[in-house]
């Protein structure tokens, strides 16, 4: 995993994230660690908590949390992923005038997330049946935000699973919102923004709102991988 990563064609994705708010990848797990994660799901002992998303409104579905410490496979794939997009975040804050740096090391990161309380793991893992869906929302669990997450496909559309579209919805101001629907296959990857990006216009850098989420399963079964950067209050 750690070699497919490394091979991706980051400028790409950076200039994909500025101009759009999201990037795709190739498959960065094959079949088996696929497999393997949706494996885990049963066990929850993994796992810290576990959501039936139509009890609080969110949708139809559910999801679990997993517990401290990660899969080595996703704790890996996290720690991998941090430093090769916190450049973007970087470059993202002081777009719009935010101030200081986020540190160029996960744990540095997650330091801070502890230190302000932000303590409960975030990676997680999504479960969908026919008729669920998951509703526009953002992952935002204390008041620091590492502002790009991940969500790996996990399952394979059109065979495991139809339906399932990943959506993502930018509100601009003073305009109508702009939805998008990203097609993923098994382990591919799309990258995007957790709450707001900067965009650039003609009276300067603005700020536009983003959320995601998950069209309706229409028949079967889909898992997806969520990898957060921030911690949890």
């Amino acid at each position: 995993m750690l070699d497919r990563l490394a091979a991706l064609d980051w400028e790409r994705i950076s200039a994909a994230l500025d101009q759009a708010g999201c990037a795709t990848t190739p498959p960065l797990l094959t079949e088996e660690e696929c497999g393997s994660l949706i494996a885990l799901y049963p066990d929850d002992g993994r796992f810290r908590s576990r959501v039936v998303m139509e009890r609080h409104g969110f949708g139809r579905g559910e999801y679990k949390y997993f517990g401290y410490p990660l899969p080595t496979l996703v704790d890996a794939l996290r720690r991998a992923l941090y430093p090769r997009l916190v450049p973007v975040a970087n470059h993202w804050r002081r777009s719009l005038g935010q101030r200081g740096r986020l540190p160029e090391r996960l744990d540095d990161f997650l330091s801070r997330c502890h230190a302000a309380g932000q303590r409960r793991p975030t990676p997680l893992v999504l479960r969908y049946g026919a008729g669920d869906y998951n509703c526009l929302h953002q992952d935002i669990y204390g008041d620091l935000v590492f502002p790009l997450q991940v969500t790996v496909l996990l399952s394979r559309p059109g065979v495991d699973f139809t339906g399932g579209e990943f959506l993502l919805v930018e509100q601009r101001p003073r305009a109508q919102s702009r939805g998008e629907v990203v097609p993923l296959g098994r382990g591919e990857a799309v990258i995007f923004a957790v709450h707001h990006r900067p965009v650039r216009g003609k009276r300067g850098t603005h700020r536009v709102t983003l959320r995601h989420g998950v069209s309706r399963i229409r028949s079967g079964e889909r898992y997806s991988l969520g990898v957060i950067l921030h911690d949890a209050a």
